[in-house]
């Protein structure tokens, strides 16, 4: 899959196929950026200059020479002379000035389109309304390129004619990195095959109820007792490389801080503020999963705590981001029978003091100059009104994402049923022997596993009404980490986030309206497979070698 988008993939003339060798010179000598803008960001220019660097490294570094694609033991590749080479490559941004918010903008406000030529006689231009879009357009040139056994790179796509933009504005993955502790280079990686796959968000789910890795230097404690182990943590200076890291490939990186449920790990440095911690052994009476505990609800010392967390972390991601998740999911009410500030259970009592802690805390993310974002059932549960700026992230339905936009609010897809890619690999519960028989086969509530054409299947638009379509503004596949840490990462995400991200890019829907078709998905999955291998990340196989060698014979 080379992340190309809808119909215009079909643009390319196939007709004639120069097979062009390239060497690291014939690249980098000819290439020039030329910006029609006069007053291109400084962000832009270090994006333009990162993505330069990435396609240098992608194309000579980390290619692959594609015999799986090709009949056994059969000549596929093209001599190594007497073949034209590339002789220029011109970038050109054509929009005018360029946002201020290239590196953090909002859903739908830069421009990702491009337009991508190579011609008979060697000359590539991109052209692009957007720096990012010029990130796009480099992206899908490495796509064209394969190394060639004797050394050297080339193309069977010459001359080609592409035009391509995203169907969606976000297109993302949610990682969490609380319950499993991740390296930052684990993280970056994740970013690097998301931005390969022309996803331009990622989504770090950084503290839970299990451990608070993130440190905030206002509260000191809050990571030096709340995180597994003392250096398990994300630094400050760590924290804004890895955003600075994905803002230069186009993959804006936000937080969120779950709450008001889903916080048991501030118990560890601040026990007064958490209500129902850690009730044994029916913990599955106040919370989703262990440990159980809750901010309180009606607490002033909750209101200082938050007042301080949020005032030193959102000014140190804002330069990043215009976004921040504030949680809201999966608060059981029953919590707040042992909160000393509510002592009850009664959503007539709880919902207004709901109400209160979400305004609250849009307010200071307002106030800093970002946009907040919710988990689901702050709007369809708890009935708390939202501004309109919200993004209401949807997990649990299509008649989620139906009710969100009929509220007349933004909504960012993700059903559980498709796209999690943790899903069917049983339960990380132990049971006791007096009720294990009851469990039994020990399923985990989101199986089977997803396989990629499941998560080809999804759409988007599930059950929303043409006139809202456009309240969907995208969506996120999600890695939940109890059961996945950095040794499994990798095959747990790729490349069944990539089908995801075709989806966001073109849509679940061909031009007849009918789902994408699988037969022709494989073979692209397939190779952006072997592309992502080739750039260390250790991707699942879509399919056997004879599969990829004779497709018409593995076809139902």
């Amino acid at each position: 899959m080379d992340g190309q988008g809808g119909e215009d993939l079909r643009e390319r003339d196939r007709k004639s196929r120069l097979r062009t060798p390239i060497t690291p010179n014939h690249y980098s000598r000819p290439g020039s950026y030329v910006n029609d803008s006069s007053n291109t960001s400084r962000g832009g220019t270090r994006m333009i200059q990162a993505a330069i660097q990435r396609t240098q490294q992608t194309l000579f570094e980390q290619g692959f020479v594609p015999w799986k694609f090709h009949a056994r033991n059969s000549d596929f590749e093209p001599k190594t002379t007497g073949k034209k080479s590339v002789t220029s490559i011109t970038l050109t941004v054509t929009g005018g000035d360029e946002s201020p918010n290239v590196l953090k903008p909002l859903a739908g406000e830069i421009d990702e389109t491009y337009s991508l030529t190579i011609s008979k006689d060697g000359a590539v231009e991109i052209k692009a309304p957007s720096t990012i879009g010029i990130v796009h357009g480099l992206t899908t040139f490495t796509q064209l390129f394969y190394k060639h056994s004797r050394g050297g790179i080339y193309t069977p796509s010459a001359p080609v004619s592409i035009k391509d933009g995203p169907k969606f504005a976000h297109r993302g993955i949610n990682m969490d990195v609380s319950r499993n502790w991740f390296e930052t280079k684990d993280i970056k990686r994740m970013i690097d095959a998301a931005g390969y796959n022309k996803m331009n968000r990622f989504h770090l789910h950084i503290t839970d109820s299990q451990s608070w890795p993130l440190e905030i230097p206002a509260l000191p404690d809050l990571a030096a007792k709340g995180a597994y182990r003392s250096d398990l943590t994300y630094t400050p200076g760590q924290l804004a490389d890895i955003q600075m890291y994905g803002a230069l490939q186009g993959v804006e990186v936000y937080l969120e801080i779950d709450m008001p449920g889903h916080t048991a790990s501030i118990w560890y440095s601040n026990p007064d503020l958490i209500a129902s911690y850690n009730k044994q052994p029916n913990w599955v009476t106040f919370a989703a999963e262990p440990p159980s505990g809750t901010l309180k609800l009606n607490s002033p010392k909750v209101y200082d705590f938050l007042n301080t967390l949020l005032g030193d972390l959102l000014p140190r991601t804002k330069p990043y981001t215009a976004y921040f998740h504030t949680g809201g999911d999966e608060v059981n009410v029953n919590a707040y029978l042992n909160d000393d500030t509510v002592n009850s259970n009664d959503t007539k009592v709880l919902q207004p003091l709901m109400q209160k802690f979400v305004d609250r805390n849009h307010k200071q993310v307002r106030d800093n100059g970002m946009t907040p974002i919710v988990w689901e059932e702050m709007l369809l549960t708890w009935n708390v009104t939202l501004g309109k700026d919200v993004l209401v992230q949807t997990w649990q339905s299509d008649a989620a994402v139906a009710a969100t936009v009929a509220a007349g609010h933004k909504a960012l897809v993700g059903n559980y049923n498709y796209w999690y890619l943790d899903c069917g690999r049983g339960q990380w519960l132990n049971f006791r022997q007096e009720t294990a028989a009851g469990f039994y086969p020990f399923e985990d509530y989101c199986k089977p596993v997803h396989n990629w054409r499941v998560m080809y299947a999804y759409d988007p638009y599930s059950g929303v009404p043409q006139d809202k379509h456009s309240l969907v503004v995208g969506g996120e596949c999600h890695i939940w980490a109890e059961m996945t840490d950095p040794v499994n990462i990798d095959r747990m995400v790729w490349p069944r986030a990539a089908a995801a991200a075709e989806v966001l890019w073109s849509g679940a829907k061909d031009a007849q309206g009918l789902n994408r078709s699988q037969v022709e998905a494989a073979p692209r999955l397939s190779q952006m497979r072997e592309r992502l291998v080739a750039k260390g990340v250790m991707a699942e196989p879509i399919q056997m070698i004879y599969c990829l060698q004779e497709p018409n014979q593995c076809n139902l």
